[in-house]
């Protein structure tokens, strides 16, 4: 309720003597008047007299009429209680005042140069302690856009979604939310796409993964922001067990989430830089359990190109229904062709082709002839948190831009997806993988790594940088390997 109480209600109560009072008053006047009346009339100078009276008596009402105009704002200002103890300074200003939007704009200086944050800490699980780190932030020209709660058994984490001025370092705001309390506090720089809310945010990622098989990854990346992901299956290229296999609920420890693959095998998701809560496994693990639900889907949409020498071919998405195809397309390769993609014994191509047309390591394009023989692989594979192109183009294919076309879409893939970088593992003698690289016209590093070389092509920034971590030595034999 308002403090606020009515002009009526402020009255005084009515009482007799007033009337007796005025009724006295009114017969007084009456009495007065006709005597004076009665002697105008009678003397001599009567009439003069009689508007004389009259203009002292307009006179004497405009001068009390400009004086009440004048001294009436003052003496009728409304004490303080009347606005429900807010002070008369935050009253609007008056009518007669001066001052104009204008000059209030001067007053308050030019806008403020402010940086977008995303902060976690931890705070205890007692009331005000959230108010106390509110407080400070307050204090800093913090502006809280918003806020999550995550509960834990000893404390709550709260993730914070701020706009803070520029000069505020990460350093002195991790500082100011130790002081009120805030412990093991994280901080990143953030930008516009953070400003979306967490529910919204987690429907469309619901929404790409029931789409497409392939965006789970992705989805999980974005979901729990920078971590790395692998993907483990039961059973290695060599048909052996791997002993990785999450139970159905899943596993959470601290930095480490496991969960059950659909597909066989376990969704492996590290982030050594902040441990998970049990919200964002929870959102994982529905996430994932969607799309054990929806089960083998890909997109259908296809585009139908004219080569050069007048043959169309169909570019279309491929996943684990085309094994056959590819199979019987690497029949058809010789072993040299076979050896530049696999980069290893040309027996055991066909143990990595399940692999690379799963949905969980990546996205597959498939090129078909007019008469549906599929003649050529392009791969996008999710490696951690690097990104990984290959193509295979069938020997009576090649040299007619088959392995560029597919590779300007892979790239296009990766740069939707946020990638900022992605890389090709080929030999040097393989000129044509070269070529269609340098021909993206984009940053290229190169590096030798055993005996095999690494074209790096920097994309687009996106919208935040996942971080790079540290390559083991072993890691070229790994990516040769495939």
């Amino acid at each position: 309720m308002t403090d606020v109480t009515s002009s009526k209600s402020t009255r005084r109560p009515h009482h007799w003597r007033h009337d007796l009072i005025e009724l006295a008053a009114l017969f007084t006047a009456v009495v007065v008047a006709d005597t004076i009346a009665k002697t105008i009339a009678k003397g001599p100078d009567g009439p003069y007299l009689l508007v004389f009276s009259a203009i002292a008596l307009v006179a004497t009402a405009a001068f009390h009429t400009w004086w009440a105009r004048r001294h009436g704002h003052a003496s009728h200002a409304p004490p303080a209680g009347a606005t429900g103890g807010r002070p008369t300074a935050d009253l609007p200003a008056a009518a007669g005042s001066t001052r104009n939007d204008k000059e209030t704009e001067e007053e308050s200086g030019p806008p403020v140069e402010t940086t977008l944050w995303r902060m976690r800490t931890t705070v205890a699980d007692t009331p005000g302690s959230l108010a106390a780190l509110c407080t400070v932030l307050a204090r800093l020209g913090v502006d809280i856009l918003t806020l999550q709660t995550h509960p834990l058994a000893d404390g709550t984490v709260d993730e914070f979604l701020l706009r803070a001025p520029a000069d505020l370092s990460a350093k002195a705001l991790a500082r100011e939310t130790a002081a009120a309390g805030g412990r093991d506090t994280w901080t990143e720089r953030a930008d516009a796409h953070d400003l979306v809310d967490t529910p919204t945010r987690v429907l469309g990622l619901a929404t790409r993964t029931a789409l497409d098989a392939a965006e789970l990854p992705l989805a999980l990346r974005q979901l729990l922001g920078r971590c790395t992901l692998h993907s483990v299956p039961a059973v290695s290229l060599t048909g052996r067990p791997t002993g990785e296999q999450a139970p159905v609920e899943g596993v959470l420890e601290e930095t480490v989430m496991r969960l059950r693959d659909p597909h066989g095998g376990t969704l492996v998701i590290e982030r050594p830089h902040l441990p998970f809560t049990p919200t964002e496994f929870a959102r994982a693990r529905a996430l994932v359990e969607l799309d054990a639900r929806l089960g083998p889907r890909v997109p259908r949409s296809q585009d139908v190109l004219t080569l050069p020498e007048g043959n169309e071919i169909t570019v279309r998405r491929a996943d684990r229904r085309d094994l056959a195809a590819a199979r019987a397309m690497h029949d058809r390769c010789s072993a040299r062709t076979l050896g530049l993609r696999y980069h290893g014994p040309v027996g055991d191509a066909d143990r990595y082709l399940d692999h690379l047309l799963s949905p969980r390591f990546g996205r597959t394009l498939a090129v078909q002839t007019a008469s549906g023989r599929l003649v050529a692989l392009g791969h996008l594979l999710w490696d951690g948190d690097e990104t990984e192109v290959a193509l295979m183009v069938e020997d009576d294919w090649q040299r007619r831009g088959i392995g560029s076309e597919l590779l300007g879409r892979l790239v296009a893939m990766a740069e939707e997806t946020g990638c900022d970088s992605v890389y090709a593992v080929t030999q040097s003698s393989n000129t044509g993988m070269v070529a269609a690289m340098r021909a993206l016209n984009l940053p290229l590093d190169y590096q030798i790594e055993e005996g095999t070389l690494v074209i790096t092509a920097r994309l687009a920034p996106a919208p935040r940088p996942a971080a790079r971590t540290q390559e083991q030595p072993h890691e070229g034999a790994r990516r040769a390997e495939r």
